[in-house]
């Protein structure tokens, strides 16, 4: 997948990573408060998540989960400084995305089907050994040619398509019906029958993206500025 992004940056192209690209940092200014030496603001804490990564492969971070296990639910252990309130600390972008009708978890829950913090975690390894190579919003400045990345949150795009209740799709027929919707207004897919969720979720956000980029509020958050280049934000997050 890096391989894959790295070859894509002389494209125009919009890329969407399905991650936390940060942890909370507002709430207790801090990522690990009482942590010495701890990163302060997105691009530290990359470094800082790969450098404690040791020699894993494949972006692995099992060695950095278990040197930082009081801050972690993982498995049927909750660490001693994992906020139970709430089920975990979440960013400022999570606080505005669950005023929209959809529920993203804290990065550091580690268990648990909706869980993504150890796919955010592995991607901040991404993301260091991208070096800069695209650029990143809102940690950059959206470019006027090339490769952008953004986080996304696919149940935004599914809540946009006017998808009620869950937010999974698993048969082509009501990925369909989603991707014919007014803020979609893509093609159908051919065939019918049964798809499985993460291909319907990257189509159907794929096809949002096409119309969302350009939307130019979405690109200015209310309450992004305060924590741009520590929490970052979900693109889509009014």
């Amino acid at each position: 997948m890096l391989d894959w992004l790295i070859a894509q940056c002389g494209r125009r192209i919009l890329i969407g990573l399905d991650l936390s690209s940060s942890l909370p940092f507002a709430d207790e200014e801090a990522f690990f408060p009482g942590l010495a030496d701890a990163p302060t603001d997105a691009r530290s804490l990359w470094a800082y998540v790969n450098g404690r990564s040791g020699t894993e492969p494949h972006f692995e971070v099992t060695q950095f989960v278990s040197d930082h296990a009081p801050y972690f639910r993982v498995g049927d252990q909750t660490g001693v400084l994992f906020q139970t309130t709430g089920n975990g600390r979440i960013r400022q972008t999570d606080i505005a995305a669950r005023s929209g009708g959809v529920r993203p978890c804290s990065s550091f829950n580690l268990v648990g089907a909706s869980q993504v913090g150890r796919s955010s975690l592995t991607g901040m390894r991404v993301l260091h050994r991208l070096a800069g190579r695209i650029p990143f919003w809102p940690f950059d400045d959206v470019p006027t040619t090339g490769a952008l990345l953004v986080e996304i949150y696919t149940s935004i795009a599914a809540r946009r398509a006017g998808v009620t209740g869950g937010t999974k799709l698993r048969t082509i027929e009501a990925l369909n019906r989603a991707l014919a919707s007014p803020a979609i207004a893509a093609g159908p897919v051919a065939g019918g029958g049964a798809i499985d969720d993460h291909r319907s979720d990257a189509l159907l956000t794929a096809a949002w993206l096409r119309r969302a980029a350009e939307d130019s509020a979405l690109w200015h958050p209310a309450n992004m500025a305060p924590v741009r280049l520590t929490e970052g934000w979900t693109f889509g997050v009014p």
